[in-house]
């Protein structure tokens, strides 16, 4: 029996997020276990760049982040409903990414896990880049992200009061162990993002996978043209291998020139006045 994990963004009990995590899982036409988490609930501390957790296979900081990357490695697929609060996804999910850094050590375990995505926005039209930051998420999480969808609802439940947002939770259902079908409309043709930025008239940058391009228009046609780059994150798995190599190789890079960037900081050392909360140790 495959095990589906449900990461749930919003600190609402029985919330919209919760309720479309559980309405994929009850389309999907065969047996499996539903485990949840609701990701607001737990205690992820902020990363703090040490790079221990490359070497030692589990990031050091004592909190709840562990918890989190077991369920992750235990988990066969994926459903992941973040709501949009001021046009992006709840913060717990970049809060836990931000550690991401402890999940390269495990490449080979995660690659390719199947996942879907909702994101849940209260007025239509306003779900900002909610979208684009769970599926960026997926991806670092070197997730297949199959589907993604979003929803209106603002109050819990009421996502379910538009009939379409049920068959979304269908779809989504469908889609989760599927391969991902042909893409309609213009999409980066490496990652198949949808959001792109214009860094000058036709050129312009693709923010899933960073990559730049052109956007091509033909009569009424749009394409989309995007070049690979010289270091690439998820696109394939010897580009998250690759990439892992580059952050190990780091701490000798950092012997090699440690002298000179050295200089460099102590040249800003002891300038600005600092504002500090209450509680926190005195700068040395």
């Amino acid at each position: 029996m495959k095990n589906i994990l449900g990461i749930i963004g919003s600190p609402r009990r029985l919330g919209n997020c919760e309720l479309m995590v559980k309405a994929v899982s009850r389309r999907i036409d065969f047996p499996h276990r539903l485990r949840l988490l609701r990701l607001t609930e737990f205690n992820l501390r902020p990363c703090r760049a040490c790079y221990r957790c490359l070497f030692e296979d589990r990031c050091p900081i004592d909190d709840d982040h562990q918890t989190v990357v077991e369920a992750l490695l235990a988990s066969n697929a994926l459903i992941v409903a973040m709501p949009t609060y001021f046009l992006g996804p709840n913060a717990c999910l970049k809060r836990f990414v931000d550690r991401g850094l402890s999940l390269y050590p495990h490449i080979e375990a995660l690659w390719g896990q199947p996942a879907v995505a909702v994101g849940v926005a209260g007025i239509p039209g306003r779900e900002g880049y909610t979208l684009l930051g769970i599926e960026s998420a997926l991806r670092l999480m070197f997730a297949d992200v199959r589907a993604q969808k979003v929803v209106y609802g603002a109050l819990p439940g009421e996502v379910f009061l538009d009939a379409t947002n049920l068959a979304a939770a269908g779809e989504l259902a469908a889609a989760l162990f599927q391969p991902v079908p042909p893409a309609a409309g213009p999409r980066c043709p490496l990652c198949g993002g949808t959001t792109f930025r214009f860094l000058d008239r036709d050129q312009i940058r693709c923010m899933l996978c960073s990559n730049a391009g052109r956007l091509v228009t033909e009569g009424r046609d749009v394409s989309v043209t995007i070049t690979s780059g010289p270091h690439e994150l998820f696109l394939t798995r010897e580009d998250a291998l690759a990439h892992r190599q580059w952050l190990m190789d780091m701490k000798a890079r950092f012997q090699a020139q440690k002298k000179s960037l050295q200089a460099i900081v102590r040249n800003y050392r002891g300038e600005g006045d600092w504002i500090r909360p209450p509680t926190a140790p005195k700068a040395p």
